[in-house]
């Protein structure tokens, strides 16, 4: 991953040579920017007493092609991050998009995205499965202000321990000063060799989210600004200059999740299914060439509710998410079910009778979890992995567990059990499922989607699809 890092910087260096060489000295750009980042290896970092990095490169780029000073201030994080919201001309990188900065600033990217992960120490691992695993933990060390922090402050972790930064956060971990530590994979390769360890000295025990990175710009920096950057970084992705970085974001995000089989990685490793074929028959036929990535459902859902430009498949189409979202579709129908464990003896024959159990299984963000909620359930219990959820059904912990009977003998054999170890009990709803994209995604793309899908249904593509997968 480092290396690919650092190709990018060569190409980037490249493309400066390149595309400089007919520009006017005194055709300055009309926008005076202060430009602020820290030392964040290997996003953005100092070596030698010169910036490096990939987000340094990336705004290089973007200076030169706008004729704009490349003029840079590292800070502490706390304190660029108070002087982006304070400075009418401010820009801070490498900022990640989430819920609580979203409407702080005004963004253009993104150029990296980062998968996020509880480490432990490997002399002292945790056995961290879910997200209230790792409330019970004793101490997490994050870093103040931090994107991560904010998540995890606002799903009420309470056994929070400030660190000073990545170095300290990673060297306490290995100490036994904390338990947990959250990092990115890269950050955390770059902070164990500075500190003179290898990877084999941690543990990345959960994913907890995948973040994407932007430039964030202070609120009255003018749009058209901020544009003629969006302008630019989605040049260098068209034209192949920073997708020669393997994890670099395209100028669509997609994602799905493993939901067989409607959409799951394969044991060769391909992401494939129902879902991944029709979605990758609409790209074809609309000449987009994007990767997929596989996530964790609540994930997903986080990046499509807040960023620009990302597909999230497949989605039931509910009430509460269709304002949320613009939609495809439909791709698929399918039932939900309560399902109990075989020779459990518990029956349920209405909402009242699910409402009455002590404990109702459900995946975290899964329209029927939303949907349970909105009916008045308060015994629910969730987790973001289907298959976690099935184990603790079948172990008593919870007495039924709601899934879809498209996907629930998958998921299933994935945890070890076979369909007649459960019982449907009782019907929940049936919803169609469609392909969702974030609202800031241009309406003309979504168009051409759907066009796409009917297109695939009137010729029988679709079809032939559904057949391979469901007959």
């Amino acid at each position: 991953m480092k290396k690919n890092f650092i190709s990018l910087a060569f190409a980037v260096a490249a493309l400066l040579l390149l595309t400089r060489c007919d520009k006017k000295e005194n055709d300055a750009y009309r926008f005076a920017f202060h430009f602020m980042t820290e030392d964040y290896k290997p996003l953005n970092y100092v070596e030698n007493d010169t910036l490096r990095g990939l987000a340094p490169e990336v705004l290089k780029a973007v200076c030169s092609e706008l004729n704009i000073p490349y003029e840079v201030d590292v800070l502490p994080w706390a304190e660029g991050y108070q002087k982006v919201q304070d400075e009418e001309n401010g820009v801070l990188f490498s900022t990640m998009l989430n819920a609580a900065r979203k409407d702080l600033f005004k963004w253009a990217g993104p150029i990296a995205s980062l998968d996020w992960f509880f480490y432990s120490a490997s002399g002292n691992p945790i056995g961290v499965q879910s997200m209230d695993d790792a409330k019970k933990a004793a101490r997490i060390g994050v870093l103040k202000d931090y994107a991560i922090t904010q998540s995890l402050e606002s799903e009420g972790f309470s056994n929070l321990v400030f660190c000073t930064d990545n170095l300290d956060g990673f060297d306490k971990l290995i100490r036994g000063e904390i338990d947990l530590f959250p990092s990115d994979k890269i950050t955390a390769e770059a902070a164990l060799k500075e500190l003179g360890k290898t990877t084999f000295s941690v543990n990345p025990e959960l994913i907890i989210r995948t973040d994407l990175i932007y430039f964030a710009f202070n609120k009255a920096v003018p749009d058209d600004v901020v544009n003629d950057f969006q302008i630019e970084i989605d040049k260098f992705k068209s034209d192949g200059t920073l997708l020669r970085l393997n994890d670099f974001p395209g100028v669509l995000q997609i994602y799905t999740e493993q939901y067989p089989p409607v959409t799951f990685r394969n044991s060769a490793g391909e992401i494939t299914g129902f879902g991944t074929d029709v979605v990758k028959e609409i790209m074809k036929r609309n000449l987009i060439f994007e990767d997929i990535r596989l996530t964790l459902w609540n994930i997903g859902y986080e990046l499509a509710l807040h960023n620009p430009n990302v597909c999230l498949f497949t989605m039931d189409r509910t009430p509460n998410r269709e304002s949320l979202f613009q939609w495809v579709g439909p791709v698929g129908s399918n039932v939900t079910w309560f399902y109990t464990k075989a020779g459990s003896g518990i029956s349920i024959h209405s909402v009242d009778d699910a409402r009455a159990l002590a404990r109702v299984g459900t995946v975290s963000s899964w329209f029927s979890t939303q949907h349970l909620a909105s009916l008045g359930f308060t015994n629910l219990v969730s987790d973001p992995d289907p298959v976690v959820m099935t184990k603790k059904l079948m172990k008593g912990e919870v007495d039924a567990f709601v899934c879809s009977g498209v996907t629930f003998p998958d998921i299933l054999q994935d945890a070890g059990y076979r369909i007649s170890d459960v019982i449907q009990a009782w019907s929940l709803m049936s919803s169609d499922y469609y392909i969702a994209f974030s609202l800031n995604t241009p309406a003309t793309m979504v168009g051409k989607w759907q066009s796409a899908l009917l297109a695939m249904k009137a010729d029988g593509t679709y079809q032939e699809i559904a057949r391979k997968w469901f007959q």
